[in-house]
């Protein structure tokens, strides 16, 4: 896909009426927002969705909505958006594809200008309604594949390939034989090639490649192979919930004079596993990670951190160091940024489209390059075309921390346009 697509028609924009924005969040009275004098200009209306399940075998990314109502609070008691008083609806998921479906067709029913900051596996099902009702969706978690193709997607990170090419690069620098384990998926057929560009390039074998079912309860067979072909190397595992499981498997079987290094990326390992798993005695411990944003103790959140603990309420869903956490911070982040720059009373969901195509510019204050998403700006791969993040950050966990292993960001553009180029 090279081409630029129309946008759909914009479906009628419904003004919300005194009494229809009596049931909406943090209102104050009919067209006042707190701290906005007069308060004439409309409310904003968007969705966060995300899985909130307590099934064992399921997702669970509660925190993403948590923290879209958290921003809610705190950016409408600072006057709103640009005076607009920001409206959040959220929506659980449910990890499955009519979840995802009946999410995006209730954020039509809602007229919401945009779906923000969001997590699902389906973007088929809910891309589709979204694009007929021209709604843009605004920083996802990067799930699914087809946030990275549809031209009303507007992504803040590189999504899980940008995070396995990084963590080729990662390992190229240590590791002399690299293990990956990997869901036997369609999915994962792609996992090898992205890891693999970065360690031929520095003169490293390639991975070797075992597959894993994707609900295993033990993974044995993969560990006891991985053990033997990694020798002194590096095992890395991108499984993502199950990815716990696996080294659980790991560890039972692996010698006490191994000097193997494990590896995986966040969305797989994240700081609340080290946490759950011992901290300083996790089995994690001295773990390499690659990231898409700095590590969560860093300088650069300090204000996600501070709006937490006043606004939040105590929710411990809201946890400042969860991946999905921050990255609905950050999408949000995008939408503040981006109806400041439209500047007017009345805010739709074609006029972010068209303010983000025409070349919007948001500052995440480091904690992403600065984001652009004209066509200039994008990756153009035909697998994942609208990348315009191609950074990654290297982590290790020390002492039972995720700290930085390497200041900054690693660019990994051009190992996704090689990728595709090795099979």
């Amino acid at each position: 896909m090279t081409g630029r697509r129309r946008l759909t028609s914009p479906r009628p924009y419904k003004i919300l009426t005194c009494t229809a924005a009596a049931g909406a969040l943090l209102i104050s009275g009919c067209g006042v927002i707190p701290g906005v004098p007069g308060g004439s200009r409309e409310p904003v209306t968007v969705m966060t969705w995300a899985p909130d399940t307590a099934a064992a075998d399921s997702v669970n990314m509660a925190g993403m909505p948590a923290m879209a109502r958290t921003y809610a609070r705190w950016i409408n008691e600072q006057g709103g958006i640009d005076g607009h008083e920001l409206r959040v609806i959220t929506c659980n998921e449910g990890d499955t594809s009519r979840g995802a479906a009946k999410c995006a067709r209730r954020a039509v029913e809602e007229n919401s200008v945009a779906v923000v900051g969001s997590y699902s596996r389906y973007g088929r099902s809910f891309l589709a309604p979204l694009e007929a009702a021209g709604i843009p969706y605004i920083g996802g978690y990067g799930a699914s594949a087809d946030e990275f193709v549809s031209y009303l997607s507007y992504p803040v990170n590189g999504g899980q390939s940008a995070l396995l090419a990084g963590n080729g690069k990662q390992l190229a620098d240590t590791c002399e034989e690299v293990s990956l384990v990997r869901p036997d998926t369609l999915i994962g057929d792609g996992m090898p090639s992205l890891l693999d560009v970065s360690l031929t390039k520095a003169d490293r074998p390639a991975s070797y490649d075992i597959r894993a079912p994707e609900e295993a309860t033990s993974y044995d067979s993969q560990a006891s192979k991985a053990l033997q072909k990694a020798g002194d190397g590096c095992v890395t595992a991108v499984l993502g919930k199950r990815t716990e499981t696996f080294f659980d498997s790991f560890r039972r079987l692996e010698p006490e004079d191994s000097k193997v290094r494990i590896s995986s990326v966040l969305g797989s390992v994240g700081q609340p596993l080290i946490d759950r798993t011992g901290g300083r005695n996790s089995p994690f411990e001295g773990a390499y990670v690659t990231g898409w944003y700095p590590d969560s103790r860093d300088a650069r959140w300090g204000e996600m951190r501070q709006v937490i603990r006043k606004y939040a309420f105590g929710d411990n869903r809201v946890d400042p160091e969860d991946t999905g956490v921050q990255t609905t911070w950050i999408a949000y982040t995008a939408l503040r940024k981006v109806i400041e720059a439209i500047d007017r009373p009345e805010i739709t969901a074609i006029g972010i489209a068209v303010s983000l195509n025409r070349g919007a510019e948001v500052d995440t204050g480091g904690l992403t390059p600065v984001l652009r998403w004209r066509w200039e700006d994008m990756l153009g791969s035909p697998e994942y075309p609208r990348i315009v993040n191609g950074q990654v950050t290297f982590q290790v966990v020390r002492e039972g921390r995720l700290v930085a292993q390497k200041k900054g960001f690693v660019d990994v553009t051009e190992t996704l346009l090689d990728a595709r180029l090795m099979y």
